[in-house]
């Protein structure tokens, strides 16, 4: 229910025992999560997740980035991510409003996680980036 305060949560217990990191190679906590059965079911609900998000990219500059674990040969995430990417312009610019996709120095990140035919997303914001780099691998 609060992905920030599990990312807080072990990030303290990191400082306290940094051997832990040995152990863990990310942590993907998600706002909101779905399951789907088709690539086309996919897009749709991430598609519904990401209109109602518009308001917290508008006027940034963002990327989409998604690891897949499963769903081989059925879901691309390079043009998964680059559809997504897509999606989120023209939904701003109905809106009247602008973003930029960079990849060196976005305010924000969407992350899309899918393990066999579960989705999770996430928006990580520049300094949840900061905070949390070395724990949510999602450069």
């Amino acid at each position: 229910d609060d992905p920030t305060g599990l990312l807080e949560a072990l990030r303290a217990r990191l400082e306290e025992e940094p051997g832990l990191l040995n152990f863990v190679s990310h942590v993907t906590p998600v706002e909101r999560a779905f399951d789907f059965d088709s690539p086309g079911q996919f897009e749709a609900r991430a598609h519904a997740v990401l209109e109602q998000w518009l308001d917290r990219l508008a006027g940034r500059c963002f990327h989409v980035r998604m690891h897949r674990r499963g769903f081989k040969g059925r879901l691309s995430s390079q043009e998964e991510e680059q559809a997504l990417d897509h999606f989120i312009r023209a939904g701003l610019e109905r809106q009247g409003s602008a973003a930029e996709i960079d990849f060196d120095d976005p305010d924000v990140i969407v992350d899309v996680e899918t393990v066999g035919q579960r989705a999770g997303l996430a928006l990580w914001q520049r300094a949840d980036l900061e905070r949390y780099r070395a724990l949510l691998g999602v450069d």
